[in-house]
């Protein structure tokens, strides 16, 4: 397979911002002008990646696109299905889940389900996120999909819906399967989006734990992720390991705001992963930050929805909006707009896309980003309709 030279972020030398084109998707491809050093930050990985979580900028990457087995890394995916579920109501972390004779089958990592056995919504998480339990994640799969297939056809769905090219899942827990892969970029997309569900981290970030404690048979978990817990700011998400796929990981750090997302694929051993992860991570906290366009919970307008049961819907923002920037470089002029698509009419579910935030340097745009329904909106009944449109008259 031939091998791409590692590629790193172009940053205007005047002012020191992130210059890719507008954007149509989630992320910057910068794959532009090498670093000061031109080295490779992962030398061991077959594929790596760094990207910023808030603005989907690529600060650095080498064959990133190529097509690999994932092991449990395929459990972000799952864990993405998980809480857009919960945020969307139709599941409660409190939510009793049973486990059938399939989902407690399952080898490799498990938190030793047995038939029958029920656990909460939350204990499953843990499962999931912290002991990379492959028998949890067939359980949830069975809970959220009704079977096994038709959630791995959810999560095909959700790949194509985040505009994943590199992508195809057979299964919820990453176990060898043909026709199984994804990649380094793809992996790293779907982070970003998983890590817009704050609570997330609750979970991966979490080091120790136990399931069962109260019962005869605690089960003490401990997290596969040891950056966790000996890298300041990391905090997730997870790992992965397979005799195909090697040793894989995506991590993601926080420090003074920013958040990144670095994956590596393939590694020889998990002293080389953790190694080489922590050196993208500090090699990228050490030369970018953040300039920040939005936070989470700030006025974003209100939002009419045509024919809707909420005609007017004040919109906040649902994570950080930010454009990555050359550490210590001033920037100049820049200003932001949102523009909603229009008209929006219901019946409009949470996710689908409805306006956008533009971000711009002078009169130069340096940043798109799509915005999405907060929550759904069903269509008003004829009635409600009827008194709206005659105002007071029958209030």
């Amino acid at each position: 397979m031939p091998q791409e030279q590692p590629a790193f972020a172009y940053v205007n030398p005047d002012t020191g911002l992130q210059l890719p084109s507008a954007l149509d998707n989630t992320e910057a491809n910068v794959s532009g002008a090498p670093s000061a050093t031109g080295s490779d930050l992962a030398p061991s990985a077959r594929s790596a990646i760094v990207m910023d979580a808030d603005s989907g900028t690529i600060i650095y990457e080498k064959n990133s696109h190529d097509k690999l087995p994932p092991a449990s890394i395929t459990k972000i995916m799952t864990m993405l299905l998980v809480m857009e579920a919960i945020q969307d109501g139709k599941l409660k972390l409190t939510d009793k889940v049973s486990t059938s004779e399939y989902a407690a089958s399952m080898g490799g990592s498990q938190i030793f389900l047995e038939p029958g056995e029920q656990m909460t919504v939350d204990d499953m998480l843990k499962g999931i996120a912290m002991a990379s339990g492959n028998d949890a994640s067939v359980a949830m799969a069975e809970k959220i999909g009704g079977t096994e297939a038709e959630f791995v056809a959810m999560m095909n769905a959700k790949a194509a819906q985040l505009g994943l090219k590199d992508t195809s899942f057979a299964n919820p827990n990453g176990l060898p399967a043909a026709n199984h892969y994804t990649s380094a970029h793809d992996i790293a997309v779907m982070s970003r989006e998983l890590l817009k569900h704050s609570q997330i981290t609750k979970y991966t970030g979490q080091y120790q734990d136990y399931l069962r404690k109260d019962s005869e048979k605690p089960f003490w978990l401990v997290n596969t992720n040891k950056l966790v817990r000996f890298y300041t700011g990391a905090d997730g998400l997870k790992t992965g390991y397979t005799s195909e796929a090697k040793y894989c990981l995506s991590a993601t750090a926080k420090r003074d705001g920013m958040r990144l997302v670095a994956v590596v694929m393939g590694e020889p051993n998990t002293k080389t992963r953790n190694a080489e992860v922590s050196g993208m991570l500090d090699y990228s906290f050490a030369q970018y930050a953040n300039y920040p366009i939005l936070k989470k919970g700030d006025s974003m307008g209100t939002l009419t929805v045509e024919k809707g049961v909420q005609g007017k819907l004040p919109i906040t923002a649902q994570h950080n909006y930010s454009i990555l920037m050359k550490k210590g470089a001033a920037a100049k002029d820049i200003r932001h707009e949102i523009v909603w698509d229009g008209p929006v009419k219901a019946p409009v579910k949470l996710g689908d896309r409805v306006g956008k935030l533009i971000v711009y340097q002078g009169d130069k745009v340096i940043k798109e980003f799509p915005l999405e329904m907060p929550v759904s909106v069903e269509r008003a009944g004829w009635w409600k309709l009827f008194k709206r449109s005659t105002g007071s008259l029958f209030s």
